[in-house]
């Protein structure tokens, strides 16, 4: 038996483990490149394998970097099927479809904008994949409940636990038969933070003999949760109140703009700040807001019991959704007084780059960086404090103030890392780190070795088959 992985190594974006096997093979994830000039040129080359040799995929979440290329998959031949939480099916019926629709728009305007006649011909071979190959792909995604186990092809038994990351997120527990010994491979996914609002915290898991954890945040301790709602207030106070700016806050549609959402409600329910006129402008964010609502026995206690609070008092806590298109115009004519939540959370995509062109060259304004943020994209440029920024071809000037809120992360940070790591009774015999730029898993894997005394840490190199002894 042996891993590959094609993504998500050395990097935190395009996850994609191939597993080789007695009985076949399959993938774990199958994920967008994104941020960075070599996105699309690695996105059209990350299938490069036989892909009539990949007899299922498991999906972890429903995060494009982690279900990105599915549609992809399977216009370039995959015919079996993808395995996944029912929470996740949903929220890919909408994900994979806006992502489809994005790619088709970006690639018109590219080829409308090409400079050279070489860029005019790259750009010729169209999108990544239509929104028709989206809709084919999503025929065949099959459901499967939390705990329950699922046997996806020869020699393979699985079981899918919560990760606390987004809605219906997963650790899985993949049991692979070979010579009549049983191996147990885990794949982390993204683990969420513990006693963070909306989901339970992630599944402990007992043993594996073979395991891949993710590494985004492996290098680093958030901010506590009680002093990043104190940040987060001030922010709020500050430019609403004493400025009369906006904020903007780039957030993924998927788990971060919900997270948020209960965020601002609880700073307004605790008196942390009078009331808020919240508008969250993301089609895409509202139809995952209403999968969320849909999905509430997935919830914690205190999700359910705020909901409840913020369906009573409506005048305190002023929640929109907006759907079209001139909606969204008209926000830009408000010059105070808004939370805006928009995505894409990494500032490349979307309706956000239109409210940071109408606020970041605001002194009044702030803008509030809630999510991790790639290497090559505009919000890791905004964070690494960049003063011009380009956006529709136009330099803009960066006025308002960026703050970065670390404590709302939907990762685990490295304690809470170490923490999980913690409810294995023993060590595996291997251990992948993965899905981290490369300080931040090499520091995880360091963490590790030092902490738990485990042999064979391994931090992932992209493209290269690990035999799993």
């Amino acid at each position: 038996m042996k891993v590959t992985f094609h993504g998500a190594a050395g990097e935190v974006t395009g996850s994609c483990m191939r597993v080789d096997h007695a009985g076949g093979s399959f993938l774990v994830d199958c994920g967008l490149f994104q941020g960075g000039r070599e996105a699309d040129r690695k996105n059209r080359e990350a299938l490069d394998f036989d892909l009539s040799k990949i007899d299922f995929v498991l999906l972890t979440h429903a995060h494009l970097d982690h279900t990105g290329l599915v549609p992809r998959l399977v216009a370039l031949g995959f015919k079996g099927r993808f395995f996944a939480t029912a929470a996740t099916v949903d929220l890919l019926g909408v994900m994979l479809l806006d992502s489809a629709y994005i790619q088709e728009k970006e690639a018109e305007w590219a080829l409308r904008n090409a400079r050279t006649r070489k860029a005019r011909r790259r750009l010729e071979q169209g999108p990544l994949y239509t929104v028709e190959q989206a809709r084919a792909s999503l025929k065949r995604l099959h459901a499967v409940d939390y705990g329950d186990a699922v046997v996806p092809g020869t020699g393979v038994r699985c079981c899918f636990r919560d990760a606390g990351h987004i809605l219906g997120s997963s650790i899985i527990e993949i049991d692979i038969e070979e010579n009549g010994h049983a191996r147990r491979l885990v794949a982390s996914g993204d683990l969420g933070q513990p006693m963070r609002p909306v989901l339970e915290d992630p599944t402990s898991i007992a043993r594996a003999d073979y395991l891949c954890i993710e590494s985004t945040y492996g290098n680093r301790a958030h901010r506590s949760l009680e002093g990043t709602f104190d940040e987060l207030a001030e922010i709020l106070r500050r430019t609403l109140q004493v400025d009369g700016g906006n904020v903007i806050i780039p957030a993924f549609a998927v788990g971060r703009t919900q997270e948020i959402i209960f965020v601002l409600a609880e700073l307004v329910r605790a008196g942390r700040i009078d009331r808020l006129d919240v508008v969250v402008d993301s089609p895409m964010a509202s139809k995952v807001t209403e999968l969320t609502v849909r999905h509430e026995n997935l919830w914690d206690d205190e999700t359910r019991a705020l909901y409840a609070w913020a369906q009573r008092n409506t005048e305190r806590f002023r929640l929109r959704f907006v759907q079209d298109v001139e909606e969204s115009m008209e926000l830009n004519k408000v010059r105070g007084g808004l939370v805006i939540v928009s995505a894409s959370g990494m500032c490349d995509a979307g309706r956000i780059k239109h409210h940071l062109l109408h606020n970041i060259g605001r002194r009044e304004c702030s803008v509030v960086m809630a999510g991790f943020q790639a290497a090559g994209t505009l919000g890791r440029r905004l964070v690494d404090g960049a003063r011009q920024v380009s956006l529709f071809g136009e330099r803009v000037p960066v006025r308002a103030r960026i703050h970065t809120i670390g404590g709302l992360s939907a990762h685990a940070d490295q304690p809470a890392l170490l923490h999980w790591l913690r409810g294995f009774e023993r060590p595996p015999r291997q251990t992948f780190v993965v899905h981290g730029e490369a300080s931040a898993s090499a520091a995880l894997a360091e963490a590790i070795e030092r902490e738990f005394g485990w042999q064979g840490v391994t931090v992932a190199a992209p493209h290269s088959p690990y035999a799993l002894e």
